[in-house]
């Protein structure tokens, strides 16, 4: 902003001037109230342009083949051309304090520098200061590969460690994009708010029931006989969990309208029980946002909360009359508990005391809650960071990792509530941490947003995190200057993509607006040193990247963008970021695709679901 222009007063000085000292001192007082009111308002989304499409939607899936070695184009806002070959690699800035972007920032990991106001709720009593929390049946999760036996992508980006959104090997021989599918999904609208297709985060979850698990479900006849039927579920923001085939889309059962928008993956079973966990994104008709819990024999709603904690109802949250659920639950299969956090700043932990008896087709829970709840110390203060929980937690033995919208970064054990360590990782923070063992010791790799207001107006540093996850120290961070703007933020709201095979020495994630606001990166960068090796610019994105395998181990990265009009879609190879093929879905992406062998599925904001190849 420029400074105002003065010169000197004409005739009856003093009143002139003491004049101009009122105006100015009125000026002040309306930018003060401009900026707290920036500061303090939650920004929503703006209205998406959408292709209409027919709320409910499950139309007819569409079957048409892509031509091979689609042509990478400059999305209409970019100046500078995107290189196709293998760029050179480039060493990461060398790492300047963090104090440096914000300065209240500490090194420090003491809880209590950042939290206080902490409760535990237990079937509805408040413990009272001088009682602790102890769980009678402690939680405690092993590695990721052994989350499931299912095969499939049942929860955000796979399992308790969230490292993997591809399920088997892709085995490309053409390394290019092949036939696709589209499904038409639909928008909802509620207090002047529209939400079209699938948002962020988004993804699918694509499974292969067994026989007799599908024998009691309410499937159509021809999905049940089909022993090689992989079907994805998929939660989008018209309202609806749309159930199709893998293969060609076609519907496997009637879609499912449970009225509300969904933004989150939600979550299957662990245990192969025909359940399907997920929270909404936003309110409805029918009231204040709630997660489910439903039944996939005959889609009962087993359970709902949520909605009962807002500040209205005299409830446990302290982020308001918001209860919205935007990240995936985990459940611990030993001790049949759901753990799910919320963007109202709680994270439940229900036993569900499951009842699943699959001969005679019967399915019921009866629940008992524990709820934790915190306020945060610059939660306070004018314009200050908020509580809640939009990611997905990360959990490893009885602790859980998860970032905040005030950007802290948590580690808290389960068992007790007893909060180990947080890391100020310094902005709104929706990115789900990702969990890496290395020589048997574990890390966080993480990355934060940039909202609007907090620290700029303009450009702010985004760091991306590698965290000792033992006691929240940063290992490193690389850095990466973002602009953002009011409701669509920069900096990274994706999920880092942890390579495997040939690619174990990297990690990828996405930086949204980094030289321009509608510009962004996807980056590959060392685990070791955290110094960047390649980087494929293109349009600007939210979306998580994901990585696919052949069976020689060769690993290649598929992401998507949020370019309405051109090339979206990439297929790239995980070590030389060299540009394979490039293909456009007819509408921008925020969500987040799944892999299952060598299919992708992907929805768009513009109401589609696609199902695409890879050759």
């Amino acid at each position: 902003m420029r400074e105002p222009q003065t010169r000197p007063p004409r005739g009856n000085g003093w009143l002139f001037s003491a004049a101009g000292a009122l105006i100015l001192l009125l000026l002040l007082a309306l930018l003060a109230l401009s900026v707290y009111r920036h500061a303090t308002a939650e920004p929503k989304q703006p209205p998406e342009e959408i292709t209409p499409g027919t709320v409910g939607g499950g139309g007819a899936p569409v079957l048409t083949p892509v031509s091979a070695g689609g042509q990478e184009h400059l999305p209409v806002e970019e100046t500078e051309a995107i290189p196709t070959l293998p760029p050179t690699p480039t060493p990461a800035p060398t790492p300047v304090p963090l104090s440096d972007f914000a300065p209240w920032h500490t090194e420090e990991t003491d809880p209590e520098i950042f939290l206080f106001r902490e409760a535990v709720e237990v079937d509805g009593r408040i413990l009272g200061e001088d009682e602790s929390y102890s769980a009678a049946e402690p939680v405690d999760f092993g590695y990721g590969a052994d989350y499931t036996r299912m095969q499939g992508i049942i929860t955000f980006r796979g399992n308790n460690f969230r490292d993997s959104a591809s399920y088997g090997l892709a085995n490309m021989s053409e390394r290019k994009f092949g036939e696709r599918w589209s499904v038409d999904t639909g928008t909802f609208t509620y207090d002047g708010e529209t939400w079209s297709g699938s948002g962020w985060v988004g993804q699918p979850l694509l499974v292969r029931w067994p026989r007799s698990t599908k024998a009691v479900m309410n499937m159509y006849n021809w999905a049940k006989q089909d022993d090689e039927l992989v079907e994805v579920i998929y939660a989008t923001m018209d309202g609806h969990i749309y159930f199709l085939d893998l293969q060609n889309g076609k519907p496997t059962r009637d879609s499912l309208d449970l009225g509300f928008p969904f933004k989150g993956a939600g979550a299957l079973d662990p245990r192969g029980y025909p359940i399907l966990y997920v929270g909404a994104g936003y309110d409805s008709p029918q009231g204040y946002a709630r997660a489910f819990v439903v039944s996939l024999i005959d889609f009962e709603i087993l359970y709902s909360f949520g909605h009962t904690d807002v500040e209205a109802r005299g409830g446990f949250s302290l982020r308001g009359n918001l209860s919205y659920f935007d990240g995936s639950p985990l459940v611990d299969a030993e001790t049949d508990k759901l753990i799910y956090p919320g963007e109202n700043g709680i994270v439940y932990i229900i036993k569900l005391n499951t009842a699943y008896d699959e001969a005679a087709g019967s399915l019921s829970i009866d629940p008992t809650v524990v709820k934790w709840r915190y306020y945060g110390t610059r939660t306070s203060i004018v314009g200050g960071y908020w509580v809640g929980m939009e990611d997905s937690p990360v959990i490893w033995r009885g602790h859980m990792i998860i970032a905040d919208n005030g950007g802290r970064l948590m580690c808290i054990d389960l068992n007790t509530f007893d909060v180990a360590w947080v890391q100020d990782i310094l902005d709104d923070s929706n990115a789900t941490p990702v969990l890496a063992m290395e020589d048997g010791h574990p890390y966080i790799y993480v990355s934060t947003s940039f909202h609007y207001g907090w620290r700029s107006y303009t450009t702010a540093t985004i760091p991306v995190f590698k965290i000792d996850a033992e006691n929240g120290e940063i290992v490193w961070h690389t850095d990466y200057t973002c602009y953002t703007e009011s409701g669509v933020s920069g900096g990274v709201q994706s999920t880092v993509a942890l390579g495997k095979n040939e690619l174990e020495k990297y990690v990828y994630v996405t930086v949204a607006k980094t030289d321009a606001q509608n510009n962004g990166l996807l980056v590959c960068i060392d685990r070791e040193t955290g110094e960047e090796v390649w980087q494929h610019r293109s349009y600007y994105t939210w979306s998580s990247p994901v990585l696919v395998y052949n069976s020689d181990g060769s690993g290649y990265v598929v992401y998507c963008n949020y370019n309405k009009t051109g090339t979206n879609m990439y297929l790239l190879d995980g070590l030389t970021g060299e540009v394979l093929d490039s293909t456009s879905l007819g509408g921008g992406v925020e969500a987040s695709p799944a892999v299952y062998g060598d299919t992708v599925v992907i929805g768009t904001r513009n109401c589609k679901i696609w199902g695409i190849k890879l050759k």
